[in-house]
């Protein structure tokens, strides 16, 4: 399986904060933005809000990062971190539902943080080229992910041996990324029943129970 995109990789960031107060404004910047994104999108949102956000001068904001368009990559990167740090490899022996269901759950806990970037990211890539391009990237990453996880699910007892894993990875990558650009909007409990949906979904796909 491929590594996780690094949209950092090409990108003239100022160097990484050593000194506490200097990461926590760069922390404060992520912080404002991810909230101003949320509420108000991406091209409506601009450097000086962020920076009136993070309770800092715009000229704090050009320290560490060169442009709005950088700051929504680092935090999408961000993103992107927890999304590989968190376990697709279940354990044998369980509730095959169960366990789906809490993988759901704690991948949507991890990735709600970052909302509003996800909102600003969906917004973005419709006018930049290079960013339609690293979300390319992103959704086969994730998918190849998902793919892993239903061919392991494939070999536990009672699954469907000619179940169309690479179709259904597809099919689930779409609708978990659905799901959480939705939850920006959508109350808990609201939400907690699409996860049980899309819990169903899965496990009445690859079981045969």
């Amino acid at each position: 399986m491929r590594d996780r995109p690094q949209l950092l990789k090409d990108e003239d960031l100022p160097a990484e904060p050593r000194q506490k107060r200097s990461k926590e404004k760069r922390q404060r910047l992520k912080d404002a933005a991810l909230e101003l994104f949320g509420t108000h999108g991406y091209e409506r949102t601009s450097i000086e809000e962020i920076a009136r956000g993070a309770d800092l001068a715009t000229g704090t904001f050009y320290q560490h990062y060169r442009s709005k368009r950088q700051l929504l990559l680092a935090l999408m990167d961000d993103l992107l971190e927890g999304m590989a740090r968190l376990n697709l490899s279940p354990a044998a022996g369980g509730d095959p539902r169960d366990m789906l269901r809490g993988l759901l759950a704690r991948g949507l806990a991890t990735d709600r943080r970052y909302l509003g970037a996800y909102r600003a990211w969906q917004e973005a890539t419709l006018g930049d080229a290079g960013l339609a391009t690293s979300q390319v990237d992103i959704r086969q990453w994730t998918t190849e992910r998902i793919t892993a996880l239903l061919s392991l699910l494939q070999r536990w007892p009672d699954a469907r041996p000619m179940a169309n894993i690479s179709a259904l990875a597809e099919v689930i990558d779409t609708l978990c990324w659905s799901l959480l650009a939705e939850a920006v909007s959508i109350e808990k409990d609201h939400l907690d029943l699409k996860i049980d949906a899309v819990t169903d979904l899965i496990y009445h796909a690859v079981f045969q129970t």
